[in-house]
């Protein structure tokens, strides 16, 4: 199968080799072999970035329903928490961390006609 371009949000080589060891599924651990834990987790960090519902995964990422159900496994199983400890004391966290620049504002929060500019006044005045 022929490998996609590198989007933005991917994984690059570094960030991979901090947390390949500790994923379930990969070779040598116990239970079943995933196909691609990372294409799993750029197909997460796709959705999370882009806001985007399940349903509108890009195809090369993998289905959306067995991605999705996966994604609750591993939230059920912890495994989200516990990269997130492993990954803790890495001095660049940026590619993980998401800031107000990625989340969109109703245009009346942010001030459009019949915006929300009397909203600590109650209806009584």
């Amino acid at each position: 199968m022929k490998q996609p371009a590198h989007r933005r949000h991917d994984l690059t080589d570094h960030q991979w080799n901090l947390i390949e060891n500790h994923l379930p599924g990969r070779k040598g651990s116990r239970g079943g072999q995933a196909v691609d834990n990372r294409q799993f987790i750029n197909a997460v960090f796709w959705i999370l970035r882009t806001g985007a519902p399940w349903r509108d995964l890009p195809p090369d990422y993998g289905g959306w329903s067995n991605t999705h159900r996966r994604f609750i496994r591993w939230r059920d199983k912890g495994i989200w928490t516990k990269l997130m400890l492993i990954l803790a004391g890495e001095k660049d966290m940026e590619w993980l961390m998401m800031d107000a620049t990625h989340i969109k504002v109703h245009p009346h929060a942010a001030g459009a006609k019949g915006g929300n500019e009397g909203m600590s006044r109650t209806k009584g005045g």
